[in-house]
């Protein structure tokens, strides 16, 4: 959500920022808008104080024996009363379209997101590790992964395209890497662990953005609830509608839940392998923050994230998005990508976004600076830490061997009962 006080003072500056974003300008239907709602609502206000003082008046003048005063003035009541469910529904009608509108548009990007349409447009900022050398040509997950216990035919005759079934040491491995990611994130980082809903209220969703513009890329059950697309979601709606005080921040969150996506958006994308799903695992980081600690707990975020690729050696880089291709709720974003050599390029693994006051408004999320009497919005920000499945097709690709084989990066040894090689299905 948009600050409309800023709208009114900077139009232009608006107007610019969602141009950065691809959007057309939106400031002048959105004044109109709010100079309808504000002026229904000052006509609504005028008529409920004359009413107010009318009413008083009947008194006074019945009180005198004016009775033709008193029947003017009621006449009056009555015809004010006639007139305020009128200007009541003008005030809500605009009200309302005035939200539709502001909730439909994207966050302006921060003045450092540099210029671009799509991901052409993005820069890389870094890398780290090296990228190993085969001797033999690696194999893609896809088909390195079924003889280990990636069965993608079980899980599409269970659910359909885009879900998989995982047995033996490659179910394993996954709840490894989750444990190991939400271990590391608890202890070293500092997020507190959380186990929340992950079926949520429609308002929550629109609390963290992703309602009303993507409905169509979640799933929507009958009794009107969502299965979350990213534990963001419940994470950050956990200080909606709260006043924290200054003393409380920062809240860190992370949780290891099921996150589940439609991808309506991404038909023909990436349907081989085990890359893009309908129903996957994802640790979240979630920060609540004071609005000048943003920036540094972005990059702080970004570096928790960093952390777990390093901690497994695996080849990443980091790119800052270009203002067209971040998600709609960010002001600015750093995305992780880690080298995947059976595929020969890289992938997205981690996205962490700084969303400034966006989703805050929205929630109505606040705090209470220290020494002062009003509040103010927190900053929210997001990210991967990581993408439980696209680590697991990391691991597959970069610890490959020629016989099939997968070495068990070594920290994740602990959480594998000492196995270092996986080259059958275990089927106890």
């Amino acid at each position: 959500m948009h600050d409309i006080a800023f709208i009114r003072q900077n139009p232009d500056a608006f107007d610019a920022g969602l141009r950065r974003r691809g959007v057309e300008p939106a400031s002048a239907r959105i004044l109109a808008l709010d100079t309808r709602r504000r002026e229904a609502q000052t006509a609504l206000q005028a008529a409920q104080s004359r009413r107010n003082e009318a009413s008083r008046l009947i008194g006074q003048a019945m009180a005198k024996g004016d009775k033709d005063g008193a029947e003017a003035l009621k006449a009056e009541v009555a015809a004010l009363k006639d007139t305020m469910p009128t200007q009541e529904e003008a005030e809500r009608t605009a009200g309302a379209e005035l939200e539709e509108l502001l909730l439909a548009l994207p966050n302006l990007p921060a003045e450092d997101v540099p210029e671009g349409e799509d991901e052409a447009g993005n820069v890389e900022i870094a890398r780290w590790g090296t990228i190993r050398q085969f001797d033999f040509q690696p194999l893609e997950h896809a088909d390195l992964g079924p003889p280990l216990g990636l069965d993608f035919e079980t899980g599409a005759a269970i659910a359909g395209a885009r879900f998989t079934f995982l047995r033996g040491g490659m179910a394993r491995l996954h709840r490894a890497l989750g444990q190991f990611m939400l271990d590391r994130q608890t202890g070293e980082a500092g997020y507190t662990e959380c186990n929340p809903p992950v079926l949520v209220r429609g308002e929550a969703m629109i609390g963290t953005g992703q309602l009303p513009k993507f409905a169509e890329d979640s799933f929507r059950t009958s009794d009107d609830r969502w299965l979350i697309p990213t534990s963001e979601v419940s994470l950050t709606n956990s200080v909606r509608e709260t006043i924290l005080e200054d003393t409380q921040l920062p809240v860190r969150l992370t949780a290891l839940t099921q996150c589940f996506r439609s991808e309506a958006g991404s038909a023909g994308r990436d349907t081989r392998g085990f890359i893009r799903q309908h129903q996957f695992e994802k640790v979240e980081l979630v920060s609540i923050v004071r609005p000048e600690d943003s920036e540094e707990e972005h990059e702080r975020m970004t570096a928790a994230a960093e952390a777990i690729l390093q901690a497994l050696e695996l080849p990443y880089r980091k790119l800052l998005l270009c203002a067209g291709d971040m998600g709609a709720g960010a002001r600015k974003t750093y995305d992780l990508e880690v080298w995947l050599p059976g595929q020969g390029a890289w992938r997205e693994i981690s996205s962490c976004s700084n969303t400034g006051d966006f989703q805050a408004r929205r929630m109505n999320a606040r705090y209470r600076p220290q020494g002062e009497k009003g509040t103010r919005f927190v900053h929210t920000l997001n990210g991967s830490g990581l993408a439980v499945g696209r680590t697991l097709v990391a691991v597959l690709e970069n610890y490959q061997h020629a016989d099939g084989s997968v070495t068990i990066p070594q920290a994740l040894a602990p959480y594998m009962g000492g196995m270092e090689r996986r080259d059958t299905i275990d089927a106890r």
